[in-house]
């Protein structure tokens, strides 16, 4: 199936890590996987949980004015606790915390309501789940060696039991149903898919049970063979991945909502990650931890505000876009238009001179700084038979230097042209 066009033209997405993890401020998981609180007291959040403040239509009033066309919740992270009233397995907000009630279907509503496309969040894996440590990883991953040891998740003495292994597919393919047939996700987010093998998930079954149901749904990379998309996080790559992509990128250092880390990124900061992403293709999906009571912490919603108003401010070189120049031909990242025709140069500093553009054949018809509409001066110089010369953009003034970011968008004679050889010999 081809890549929805939505999602490739999206740029912007939000990803929310919501759970009863957000009680006691503890790793989502994670935190009892690794033993830094024991398997008890991080359950015992449940009792804590109470979503007093959940209103997600605020939720997607805010995705929106940052400049979001999607957003992803957890539905169901690694500790099994189901977002929604399950009718596979009890443990689920609905029955066993305060809250008392489905927090997926009014997500989903709400994201709708603004016009955003709905993600879903699930994991492969439930450490909770009695039935799952029930199989070995034929051929783990080394940096996933724990897999065949750790006692969430291999069976005692590497014995395995096939019937409860079928049980706990039955339950994960049914909750995933549950999900499809109520809320109608565009993208499933899957992960955990590193604790078995694809034959041992049943991914190609799993994908046709989803697809016979919503045909046009995007499916991310931890779905194996049958992803649509690549799934890099907390690092941008050097080289794009082929194809459809995605960073996945948290505000501080955690997903859920942690208060000890106060290692905010800054407003500036995530205009870079952003441009630099979208520059090379892919897509940033910017994660939130709102806590348990459904408030999202005051310096991620800045934050989200802050992406949000440089978008705004400079949406033609954001949306309706693809990869701009290849390394070395601009001093920063770019955009390129869907026809061809427009360059976008981000610059990240004050220019101090002329900014140079190399290796380009087309003529420069017209540069304007994006946002203010200030018309800079542009020339040529060098050039020998086969080999543009450097082509020369004035600095723009201070009164039309962005705070964070500046783009200077380049109109071309015709469709991007450019030189990629080594010179005269």
């Amino acid at each position: 199936m081809p890549m929805q066009p939505w999602f490739t033209d999206a740029k912007l997405g939000v990803f929310v890590h919501y759970g009863i993890y957000a009680v006691d401020g503890v790793p989502e998981s994670w935190a009892f996987y690794d033993g830094r609180v024991s398997r008890e007291d991080y359950m015992a959040q449940l009792g804590g949980f109470t979503a007093s403040r959940y209103d997600p239509r605020e939720w997607a009033a805010l995705f929106a004015r940052a400049g979001a066309r999607y957003a992803v919740l957890t539905a169901r992270h690694h500790d099994g606790v189901a977002l929604w009233d399950s009718a596979h397995g009890p443990l689920n907000v609905a029955d066993r915390t305060p809250a008392g009630r489905d927090l997926v279907g009014p997500f989903a509503d709400a994201l709708r309501e603004q016009g955003l496309k709905v993600g879903l969040y699930y994991s492969h894996s439930d450490w909770n789940h009695p039935d799952y440590p029930t199989a070995v990883h034929p051929d783990p991953h080394p940096r996933h060696a724990d897999v065949l040891t750790h006692p969430l998740v291999a069976p005692p003495g590497g014995r395995e039991d096939p019937a409860a292994w079928r049980r706990y597919l039955a339950y994960r393919d049914g909750q995933v149903g549950e999900l499809v047939r109520r809320y109608r996700p565009d993208l499933l987010w899957f992960d955990g898919e590193w604790e078995r093998s694809e034959e041992q998930w049943g991914i190609g079954r799993l994908a046709e049970q989803i697809l016979a149901e919503r045909p046009d749904t995007v499916l991310n990379a931890r779905m194996l063979s049958r992803g649509d998309y690549a799934t890099p996080e907390q690092g941008l790559p050097v080289h794009a991945p082929e194809g459809p992509w995605e960073l996945c990128l948290t505000v501080n250092d955690s997903w859920g909502h942690q208060p000890a880390d106060r290692n905010h990124k800054s407003v500036r900061q995530l205009v870079r990650w952003f441009t630099e992403t979208i520059a090379m293709g892919g897509n940033l999906l910017l994660d939130v931890g709102p806590r348990e009571d459904g408030t999202i912490p005051a310096e991620h919603a800045e934050r989200l505000e802050g992406l949000g108003g440089w978008i705004a401010r400079h949406g033609a070189a954001v949306h309706g876009t693809g990869a701009g120049l290849p390394p070395g031909h601009h001093y920063g990242p770019s955009t390129l238009s869907a026809d061809r025709r427009t360059l976008y140069l981000v610059c990240y500093d004050i220019p101090r001179d002329e900014l140079a553009v190399r290796g380009l054949r087309n003529a420069i018809r017209r540069v304007t700084v994006l946002g203010s509409g200030t018309e800079l001066a542009h020339r040529v110089t060098g050039g020998l038979g086969d080999v543009p010369g450097l082509s020369w953009i004035d600095a723009p003034a201070a009164a039309d230097l962005d705070e964070y970011a500046t783009v200077l968008a380049v109109e071309l004679d015709g469709e991007l042209d450019l030189y990629r050889g080594q010179g005269r010999a």
